[in-house]
């Protein structure tokens, strides 16, 4: 992730559409206010006419932006979904080839399972900057489990095919772990909700400019605007899966570490 991009995506999604709805709202108020000054040649039909054509184009490219934000949030989140379930079918694999292996390894197993509540624990703490990087600097995941695997030293073969097992399939957790980490940053693209924001108020200032001033449009105008700011908080809160009003359920994971344990 980018450093101006980092930055951007300190606020938390909710202020991301509180903002954009207000920067709306003052787009249209202040094409309200222009257009009161204006001379009325300027304000013309034929004039309006071209402003609306303009328009027009500005519109589609906006649908067009807004669509594809849609589209990588949800990316985003069914891509958190399909790592989560995956994640706790592999730990309880894990725990049943640990089991099989014997009881020696019982601590080992023990820690896989603190691994997974301190998983549900710090994923779904909150998606903040902070919290991020409280992760990358504290959080070693299942590798304590992985360095136990290879300190093994199996006395038959089915220990040795037992062991194999056991450190690929924690190999993938920890891929996916790691992944986790790295999509807890990542968000929407930054430069990207600019300009969509930049053309959102161009086609708000555009209604201001060419509405009449009155209470029936100033409430439309606002309920446009908060509309369009509620959107984006959808989509930028999906776009951090792990956080936020709309977050993938741990109920896997809690199903997961309810079946491991057991002999």
């Amino acid at each position: 992730m980018r450093a101006g991009e980092a930055g951007f995506f300190q606020m938390t999604a909710l202020s991301t559409g509180c903002i954009i709805a207000l920067l709306l709202a003052s787009g249209a108020l202040i094409g309200t206010l222009i257009s009161r000054r204006l001379p009325g040649h300027h304000l013309s039909t034929e004039s309006k006419e071209a402003i609306k054509l303009a328009t027009a184009v500005v519109g589609t490219l906006s649908a067009l932006a807004l669509g594809f934000l849609v589209a990588s949030a949800k990316t985003t989140f069914d891509d958190a979904e399909t790592e989560l379930r995956d994640s706790a079918a592999r730990v309880v694999l894990l725990d049943r080839v640990l089991a099989q292996y014997g009881p020696e390894l019982l601590d080992v197993r023990k820690q896989l399972s603190g691994v997974v509540e301190d998983r549900i624990e710090r994923s779904f703490e909150g998606a903040t900057r902070l919290a991020t990087e409280h992760l990358h600097q504290d959080d070693v995941g299942i590798e304590p489990v992985q360095r136990a695997l290879r300190a093994l030293t199996p006395d038959d073969e089915v220990k040795r095919l037992l062991k194999s097992r056991a450190l690929e399939i924690s190999g993938a957790v920890a891929e996916a772990h790691w992944l986790v980490l790295e999509t807890g940053q990542e968000g929407l693209p930054g430069a990207f909700l600019v300009v969509l924001t930049f053309w959102l108020i161009v086609i708000f200032f555009t209604f201001g400019l060419l509405s009449p001033f009155n209470g029936t449009v100033i409430s439309i105008v606002v309920v446009c605007a908060v509309s369009v700011g509620g959107a984006v908080f959808i989509v930028n809160d999906m776009a951090h899966p792990y956080g936020g009003l709309i977050s993938v359920s741990d109920e896997p994971l809690r199903i997961a570490l309810s079946r491991m344990g057991r002999n």
